[in-house]
């Protein structure tokens, strides 16, 4: 996030995963989704800048917590102000979990939504050329799996202001039982529904889901095994392209489409 400035609020703009073993997290992803990397902001040690095809794409960032860790993925989206949007999460009963605080060169927060599910708010400088379907090895698409669709819609429009900028900025769509938003005529994240609070199993609980872009589903999903990695859901067909789920050594959970 780095480089010019971002003038869509709510518009996705990083993810990033956090790890206890960046070394070995770096390892992972270099090996299946064919990332390099540069040093994170402002040189510090325990952040990572992934890079495909050399431009940027996510983030990795290590952690010291250890007892009941899981490694986890975070999507990101554009605030003009974090404090006005930090407010605007708390109004809506809400959490904000960390910041706002100063972190390179803007200003951060992570959030959860009112089905708990964890999403991160930035305030500053992106990087041009990071985009959500760039191409193999970028995001693909982000999901939402939330209790109640409709809701989130409402929520996160709230916060972000999604209907304020209009639908040349921020096209939000009610489709059936889903909400999908589209950026400059291209659709970046869906809502959908299914997600429940007290699910045993992370994987149905409210989340925002990352699928990452390859060239071969399949291919992928050997290289992710081959490395350490757990097969969720196999390679199948779905209405976006064949896609699969998986989770990285730590228990990070992934999914990576085909669809470019």
């Amino acid at each position: 996030m780095t480089a010019t400035s971002q003038t869509i609020q709510g518009a996705p703009c990083w993810v990033s995963l956090t790890t206890r073993d960046l070394a070995a997290a770096r390892d992972f992803y270099g090996a299946v989704l064919g990332w390099t990397y540069r040093p994170g902001f402002q040189g510090q040690g325990n952040y990572a800048v992934a890079l495909a095809d050399g431009a940027p794409v996510a983030g990795l960032g290590e952690t010291t917590q250890s007892m009941g860790f899981a490694g986890s993925w975070t999507a990101y989206f554009t605030a003009h102000s974090a404090d006005v949007v930090a407010s605007r999460v708390r109004e809506r009963g809400a959490t904000v979990g960390v910041g706002p605080l100063e972190f390179g060169k803007g200003r951060v927060a992570l959030a959860s939504d009112p089905g708990d599910a964890v999403f991160g708010i930035w305030e500053g400088p992106v990087d041009p050329e990071w985009r959500v379907g760039r191409g193999a090895g970028a995001p693909a698409w982000l999901e939402l799996r939330t209790r109640d669709p409709f809701a989130s819609a409402l929520f996160y429009g709230g916060v972000f202001d999604w209907d304020a900028q209009g639908p040349d900025a921020i096209d939000v769509r009610f489709e059936h039982d889903r909400v999908m938003l589209r950026i400059g005529g291209q659709t970046v994240a869906g809502l959908y529904g299914g997600g429940v609070e007290a699910a045993p199993d992370p994987h149905i609980r409210p989340q925002w889901h990352v699928y990452f872009c390859v060239a071969d589903v399949d291919a992928a999903v050997e290289r992710a095994t081959a490395a350490g990695g757990t097969v969720i859901s196999r390679p199948a067909d779905t209405p976006f392209g064949r896609a699969a789920s998986l989770r990285d050594p730590e228990g990070g959970l992934f999914h990576i489409s085909g669809n470019q």
